[in-house]
């Protein structure tokens, strides 16, 4: 689960100054992100879910990331839209710009 979470990160690392990728940046921030939840449960000998949302991950994990909900919705319906196409990749103000794709792989 670490070796994955990793992997996310150093592709975000990769690709984060193409404008054109910001979509994959925040997908694989995305990644990150709750491959590390999904660490922290194991660590915790809690059963990992089959599920992607983060809020859930994390309220599962006992940790009070309150302070970043807005991103943390915006990561989950980016990733959703991803991995179920309608308009990927758009934010409810459109494409992601190159300081979203940042402020998801600092968060990440």
């Amino acid at each position: 689960m670490v070796k994955s979470s990793i992997n996310g990160f150093e592709k975000c690392r990769k690709i984060i100054d193409d404008e054109f990728l910001t979509p994959m940046v925040a997908f694989h921030s995305h990644q990150a992100i709750e491959k590390s939840l999904k660490t922290i449960l194991e660590l915790q000998q809690i059963k990992i879910p089959k599920i992607h949302k983060l809020q859930t991950l994390i309220d599962l994990a006992g940790i009070d990331l309150s302070e970043k909900d807005e991103l943390l919705q915006l990561l989950d319906e980016l990733y959703i839209d991803s991995r179920y196409p309608g308009d990927m990749g758009l934010l409810p103000y459109g494409k992601l710009t190159l300081e979203d794709a940042r402020e998801f792989y600092e968060f990440a």
